[in-house]
């Protein structure tokens, strides 16, 4: 950024105006004006500068991006005001000759409606609509690049996906299907299916359902719960295993412990009995 500070000659002595213009990214060329107190408080807006001097000045016809007093507005002002001293000095004659017309609500009476509150009154909601958020398009893209580590901070390898679910959309990987996936179980409760439409592939803009994960239509059959539950099954078991081995690991410790302790006490007894 190249910044460029010089004394405000509109404002009082001792403050200074800076002009910081940014050289990269989507904004480059732009720039923002800063304006800094004699005692170095530095100020970004205009409605922040006249609370801070208060009453002390006008700043009406201040130009913050250009630090300088528009004189069109100034002239403006003037004139305003001498006008407005005129009028209060100068009565104008009503020159209307209208009859006055009754602004107030009729006198006469009508039929009115009162509303009152009553256990029998119910205020009719939508819950759906009350629970349901707009989602933006391919939101699970900012899902990839995530890795995980375990406690020894290695990376983990990741899961691979059965064959049948694939991809949908542009720039979906694998990793962001699978983040996409998990995702979907833990925030939607209704089944997943994937994108039901073909024409995602064509016109993803306009046919994507953000309610379902980017992964193509897919069907799970009773052979791949089976599967599934062998792996869950699997996995419990080699779980339980390793408990067990901790657990007598542990007990085997504790005796290995208790053994000296019991020596020492032995010998102490018989030191006693000589």
């Amino acid at each position: 950024m190249e910044r460029k500070r010089w004394e405000c000659s509109a404002l009082p002595n001792g403050w200074k105006r800076e002009e910081v213009t940014r050289k990269s990214g989507l904004s480059a060329g732009k720039s923002d004006v800063y304006y800094f107190s004699p005692t170095g408080k530095k100020f970004r807006s205009k409605p922040q500068l006249a609370r801070y001097l208060g009453n002390s000045m006008d700043l009406s016809t201040f130009d913050f991006r250009t630090g300088k007093m528009i004189m069109s507005k100034l002239n403006k002002n003037r004139h305003r005001v001498r006008h407005e001293h005129g009028g209060q000095s100068k009565g104008k004659p009503d020159l209307n000759t209208s009859l006055p017309v009754r602004q107030t609500a009729s006198i006469f009476k009508q039929p009115v409606t009162r509303v009152t509150n009553h256990p029998s009154n119910k205020v009719k909601t939508d819950p759906q609509k009350a629970v349901d958020q707009p989602r933006q398009l391919f939101w699970e893209r900012k899902l990839g690049g995530l890795n995980v580590y375990d406690i020894a901070e290695e990376l983990m390898k990741t899961m691979d996906l059965p064959k049948g679910l694939q991809a949908a959309g542009p720039g979906c990987t694998d990793k962001t299907l699978l983040s996409a996936l998990a995702s979907a179980l833990h925030t939607t409760s209704g089944p997943i299916t994937g994108q039901l439409s073909a024409a995602v592939e064509k016109n993803p803009g306009v046919w994507l359902n953000t309610a379902q994960p980017l992964c193509k239509a897919f069907l799970v059959t009773d052979e791949d719960i089976r599967k599934q539950e062998e792996l869950v099954y699997n996995v419990r078991k080699r779980l339980e295993d390793a408990l067990m081995a901790d657990m007598l690991a542990h007990i085997e410790e504790a005796a290995g412990e208790a053994e000296p302790q019991n020596e020492e006490t032995t010998d102490g007894e018989e030191m006693e009995a000589v």
